[in-house]
């Protein structure tokens, strides 16, 4: 028998059943369907996390004092640790290009024009730099020393007459404290600038170090300054960080975290950068090294580092949907497998019929595991166009890049072939051992 023969003859037997086909197939669609939608969404949200990394964002290297042992993101369980002094040094070292502290700082709310708007944690202290300029939809990046700020699109748009560019805005701090910034720019996402501050929404106002963390918030913050301990105005507070004695010398303040620039986003200048910093933090010159204790370590990692943590956990998800969704084509081999015995059974005298004009059992083989990868082709058809559709609108929902996992489609069409064929083959083998005689005698 023919190979295009046995193929018709396959097809016409999936025709005359088409409900019993449609539900024999139903299992593999749903299980190719949720592998590719779900991959699809996962490779379009890395697109769009390792999109938010510039050029300029990948020549960073952040720096945090935390125990290595603590679970989380950046900045779990971090102290400060690092003084000025610290980021003075650093700056002059070969291989660095600029240094500065990162103090997320807690407020009460923001003011525009008399209007009030509660916020607890919208105000970032940082370095100029921190707000790179292709991440500015208007205005400039602040200047150390002056009360200027960056607002994002979060900020500008939650007043009734929405904030612009040279328009001043009151910050109350945690203590009743207030003080008057001027927006010298505005960002063009409301999303974290940093790993540091995640990628949800959030309003955030961006603002120097100087004065804002050194002079205005330090006092309110552990700090050092004296690192020989020596139980003076820097003394312990007895929770194992420090107090400022004067509230607010810029030399006693201590950072949270550090950000470290290298000269280029070359992968050779970037662990020169990191290198170089590690050396002087953990040698006996850094005010960091003389603060931390036994439980603490400094990290230091560039932001596609931090990213890829990000990137492992998406990729277990990942595989833990699509080993969820090859159950379902466990499911759906089993239902071929079982409508194939069902189709052998009431097929018994056509078995023997063509047996009994020459038919050999190759070709009644073929015949029977011609129609179990049928239906396996069809249901990797139909579970990879839905899959796809399903990727589509569920990353239009989100606003994310859309990246098909191409590979995924042809591995999708080659597991309904593989499913087609262990899941015919039982049956087929059983329909080619029949004995014509009792086949043509079977009512």
């Amino acid at each position: 028998m023919r190979i295009l023969e046995s193929l018709r003859l396959s097809w016409r037997s999936i025709r005359g059943h088409k409900l019993r086909s449609a539900l024999t197939t139903l299992g593999i669609v749903i299980g190719i369907a949720a592998v590719i939608a779900f991959v699809t969404l996962g490779a379009s949200l890395q697109a769009g996390v390792i999109g938010d990394i510039s050029p300029d964002d990948r020549r960073n290297v952040y720096g945090w004092a935390a125990d290595p042992d603590t679970d989380g993101g950046p900045l779990a369980g971090a102290q400060p640790v690092f003084s000025q002094s610290d980021l003075d040094a650093l700056e002059e070292r070969e291989g660095i290009d600029a240094a500065y502290g990162y103090m997320p700082l807690s407020t009460q709310a923001l003011i525009y024009e008399g209007e009030i708007s509660p916020q607890s944690d919208a105000l970032v202290a940082a370095g100029p730099s921190y707000i790179r300029e292709n991440t500015l939809d208007e205005g400039r990046q602040f200047r150390q020393g002056e009360r200027e700020a960056v607002i994002n699109p979060a900020v500008a748009g939650q007043f009734e007459e929405p904030v612009s560019v040279g328009d001043e805005l009151t910050i109350a701090l945690q203590g009743g404290e207030r003080t008057t910034v001027t927006v010298v720019g505005i960002t063009d996402s409301s999303e974290g600038l940093s790993p540091f501050e995640g990628f949800e929404p959030s309003p955030q106002v961006y603002v120097p170090t100087d004065p804002f963390y050194t002079e205005d918030a330090a006092g309110a913050f552990p700090s050092g300054g004296d690192s020989e301990g020596d139980g003076g105005e820097n003394a312990s507070d007895g929770n194992g960080t420090q107090s400022n004695g004067d509230g607010g010398d810029a030399a006693d303040a201590l950072f949270l975290a550090i950000v470290i620039e290298a000269p280029s986003a070359d992968e050779a200048a970037i662990d020169r950068a990191k290198e170089s910093a590690t050396a002087y933090l953990e040698s006996e010159e850094s005010d960091a090294s003389d603060l931390l204790t036994d439980d603490l370590a400094i990290t230091l990692q560039t932001s596609e580092e931090l990213l890829q943590q990000l990137e492992d956990v998406l990729d277990l998800l990942q595989n833990f949907i699509v080993g969820i969704a090859a159950i379902s084509l466990v499911v759906g081999s089993i239902g071929i497998a079982n409508i194939m015995l069902v189709s052998v059974t009431e097929r018994t005298r056509e078995i023997g019929i063509m047996k009994a004009i020459g038919a050999q059992n190759r070709e009644v083989l073929g015949l029977f595991l011609a129609e179990a990868v049928i239906l396996g082709i069809i249901g990797a058809i139909l579970g990879t166009l839905l899959g796809l559709l399903a990727g589509y609108v569920g990353v239009w929902y989100i606003d994310l890049p859309l990246v098909y996992p191409y590979e995924y489609v042809a591995v999708a069409i080659a597991v309904g072939v593989l499913v087609g064929i262990l899941a015919g083959l039982y049956p087929a083998w059983r329909a080619a051992r029949t004995d014509p005689i009792d086949a043509l005698r079977y009512e």
